[in-house]
């Protein structure tokens, strides 16, 4: 099944950490999204030996998520009424730090008949982050559930896994809104979601390495983009993508250094 690693002079399982390229596709604004950190805890020193902060299975279980941030502040609420497209509205109006319109560029809901529930709309919000892979990884995008919420959101992120070794595409954040009652409330800087990575051997460390996009791997890239709008089933073109793969995805970013150790 992973023959195509070792074609490529890809082996599908290297040293012991195994190292995931990151990249920040979209250069317009791209300074509004932060780069993906390793998750922490900030707490006090320990009283006790027995303490939770030195269970292994704690400390290796929070290791092995890598936090993505919300890049915005954002209070919105929807309209729904019946025989009527949804309505998103911008609950801060002139008090927002986003424009209205850049809002609705940036917030796609989802048609309705796509919806898995009638009464449960879904958001979508294209992030430019790409995560890539020369060995066998597949990526797990999945709600902030580590870090303590004071006002929980009114609905659930719509979690997914995909190889990024073989499809690297552009994360996207899916939401879907349950309470529609309440605002749906996004704070800059909070959590906004995690990954976390499996390889063949579970036991094995992750690291995150800044990519770099070159040409081979942005063609690659496009071709695998928007297959959605075509297909439905894109893991049937798994086959086809491990063909048409460049020989190496990832290529570390030179000006910057990798990434804290994942475990």
């Amino acid at each position: 099944m992973f023959g195509f690693l070792k074609r490529r002079g890809c082996p599908g399982r290297g040293g012991r950490v195994a190292e995931v390229g990151w990249a920040i596709t979209e250069a317009k604004a791209a300074m509004i999204w932060d780069d993906p950190e390793p998750f922490r805890r900030d707490l006090p020193k320990a009283a006790s030996a027995k303490s939770v902060q030195g269970c292994p299975a704690a400390v290796d279980f929070d290791a092995r998520h890598i936090v993505v941030r919300c890049p915005v502040d954002l209070n919105l609420r929807i309209r729904l009424e019946d025989g009527k497209a949804p309505v998103l509205e911008n609950a801060d109006g002139p008090r927002s730090t986003v424009r209205t319109r850049h809002i609705h560029q940036m917030v796609n809901i989802v048609s309705p008949a796509e919806w898995r529930h009638p009464k449960r709309p879904i958001l979508q919000i294209v992030t430019p982050y790409i995560f890539l892979a020369d060995e066998t990884v597949y990526l797990n995008q999945v709600p902030p559930y580590l870090d303590y919420q004071p006002e929980p959101p009114p609905g659930v992120l719509i979690s997914g896994r995909f190889p990024v070794h073989i499809w690297p595409r552009p994360l996207m954040w899916a939401f879907e809104w349950h309470d529609t009652s309440k605002n749906l409330v996004l704070r800059r800087g909070q959590p906004w979601f995690y990954v976390r990575f499996e390889t063949l051997d579970p036991a094995r460390a992750t690291r995150l390495v800044e990519a770099e996009i070159t040409p081979p791997v942005q063609r690659y890239i496009d071709e695998i983009s928007g297959v959605t709008n075509y297909v439905n089933r894109t893991y049937a073109l798994f086959e086809r993508a491990r063909r048409r793969r460049p020989e190496r995805l990832l290529v570390p970013r030179p000006s910057r250094q990798p990434a804290r150790r994942a475990a």
